[in-house]
Formats: structure tokens, C-alpha cells, sequence
């Protein structure tokens, strides 16, 4: 190979070795989980955030014990339609099943590690 196509070939061909393990990095991160688990409490804020990349991102209020200061549960939506279950139930009761990734490496993907898959309403 010539001089001048390796002054080429190299940078590029490091360039996209970097893409692609960062590529696998991101979907490894992305599908395989952490923990896995439900969180139930009251939901106080959903809304859709971002100034390039946006995501659903929610507070939902935990309580243990009726006159205890709550904890907040901070998590992500991906699913559009898990979205909108959350939306149709703001401010009530609910029991939400997550699964936590960690190392996810960008916030255009989700603020928090906690992504909500499935959404129940407590009557």
C-alpha cells in the first residue's frame, strides 16, 4: 500500500473502530440491566425535557408510612405508549416496574438509569 493511502487508511479506520465499540457499548447499556423491580407512590411530574434529544423524564413520590417526608423515585420513559399511560395518570396512585441500566453514556438516551416498562394504577 502506498504511503499516501496509509496516511488515509489509518486515521479512518481507527475512527470507525471507535464508532463501532462505542456503538456496542451504547446498545449493551441499553438492553442489558442492572435490576429489575416495581416502585409504587404517587406520581408528581412527567414531562417531556430535553433541548436537542427529548426524553420523558418523572418524579414519582414514595411513601412508607401516612405523616413521613416521601422519597422521590427520578425515572426515564422511553416507550411512547407507556407515556402516555403515565400522562392519563398524574397525580394518582401507581405501581411502576423498572429496569435499572447502568452506564448508559449519553442523556440523550434518558436523564436518569431507571427506564419505566410497565405501568399499573392502584385503585
Amino acid at each position: 500500500m502506498p504511503t499516501s493511502r496509509r496516511i488515509i487508511f489509518i486515521p479512518l479506520a481507527l475512527t470507525g473502530a471507535v464508532l463501532l465499540l462505542f456503538a456496542a457499548y451504547t446498545w449493551i447499556s441499553l438492553h442489558w440491566s442492572y435490576s429489575n423491580g416495581e416502585r409504587a407512590g404517587y406520581m408528581q411530574k412527567f414531562s417531556k425535557k430535553g433541548w436537542l434529544c427529548k426524553t420523558w423524564e418523572g418524579e414519582l413520590l414514595l411513601t412508607t408510612v401516612p405523616g413521613a417526608v416521601p422519597e422521590k423515585f427520578i425515572f426515564t420513559v422511553r416507550d411512547d405508549a407507556v407515556a402516555q399511560q403515565l400522562l392519563a395518570n398524574a397525580g394518582n396512585r401507581v405501581v411502576l416496574t423498572y429496569a435499572q441500566h447502568k452506564g448508559v453514556p449519553t442523556s440523550c438516551l434518558g436523564e436518569t438509569e431507571y427506564f419505566i416498562e410497565k405501568v399499573q394504577v392502584v385503585q
